[in-house]
């Protein structure tokens, strides 16, 4: 089958890897254009242009693809028999979803209607759901509202983060995504129940700022909901701190103190109070511009004590996307 790909990061890359495998002619890759990253702001690009690259697929990078009269040319030239959409990141018009015999598909990581948005993995997480999957529905011009075709569940892991849950529905969605193309034709779709329908908005960088007032169970749902990105975080003495792991310690609350505040620091971790007076301990952790480590490592040569504080959120409200 002749194919159209729109995507960019790397959880992309399964379902075109999984493409090619199969023996279908990827022609045209779309992804996002060159964005400036890192501390150096370099300019650099999705990891589906260079996968493209690497395997020698046109790419085409337009700022904004409803408005570029060019693109849709170029898309409308490779004459596909399906676009296939896996996180590319701009809301593409009915133009090019109508465009080939068998339109246009998207694969989304969650159990539509639930979580539609930029962000279904974090939210899934943070909303502490035990169960996930991989929806891959007919695309239109509305969020993630198209008719279904295919679904997937999956387990979530005890202690998972988003970027772990991520890679594993990626691989999933890929699968899956091969099965729902061996059936285009004859597949018949499902409207999703919109009254049932959560959203999942991007979650933005200054998100992440740790919300102490929170149960200690809430903020392992946002350290794991965060990591790796947009990453979830605290300052101490004047830097910031990434939290890369952790865990709510079990046990009733009543402890003294107020949250942020560190109520022991051992070779287990750093472990600090919380807005119902239980503890969390981080296990892991990443200086500001310094590689991950472990907490105990870091209270060492850092010198966190007992009674100093971890600055996060003393008043906030991480609301339910549902």
């Amino acid at each position: 089958m002749r194919l159209v790909f729109f995507g960019s990061p790397t959880a992309a890359i399964p379902s075109i890897t999984a493409l090619q495998s199969a023996g279908h002619a990827v022609d045209l890759v779309v992804t996002q254009p060159d964005r400036p990253s890192g501390r150096g702001q370099k300019m650099t690009a999705s990891p589906v242009k260079h996968f493209a690259l690497a395997h020698a697929i046109p790419v085409l990078q337009p700022d904004r693809i409803r408005k570029d009269p060019g693109a849709f040319e170029a898309i409308r030239d490779v004459k596909a028999d399906l676009h296939v959409v896996v996180a590319y990141g701009q809301i593409i018009p009915a133009s090019i979803i109508d465009l080939p015999a068998y339109r246009s598909i998207n694969v989304h990581f969650s159990l539509l209607p639930k979580y539609r948005g930029a962000s279904p993995v974090q939210w899934t997480l943070l909303n502490g759901e035990t169960r996930t999957g991989v929806t891959i529905f007919r695309l239109n011009e509305k969020m993630d509202e198209g008719e279904i075709l295919s679904k997937a569940d999956a387990d979530i892991r005890p202690g998972e983060n988003a970027g772990e849950l991520e890679d594993r529905l990626a691989a999933l969605g890929a699968d899956l995504l091969l099965d729902t193309i061996a059936r285009i034709a004859t597949i018949v779709s499902v409207p999703q129940n919109h009254a049932e329908a959560s959203l999942a908005p991007k979650l933005r960088k200054e998100d992440g700022l740790v919300d102490w007032t929170a149960p200690a169970a809430r903020v392992a749902l946002q350290v794991r909901a965060f990591t790796p990105r947009p990453s979830a975080y605290v300052y101490f003495k004047g830097q910031r701190l990434i939290l890369l792991g952790g865990t709510a310690l079990a046990g009733p609350g009543g402890h003294e103190g107020a949250p942020g505040d560190v109520a022991a620091v051992g070779r287990e971790g750093i472990d600090v109070r919380c807005g119902d007076g239980a503890l969390y301990r981080i296990q892991k952790l990443q200086p500001e511009n310094r590689g991950p480590m472990d907490a105990y490592a870091f209270s060492q040569n850092g010198r966190v004590r007992p009674g100093d504080v971890l600055i996060g959120k003393r008043a906030g409200d991480y609301s339910s996307s549902r």
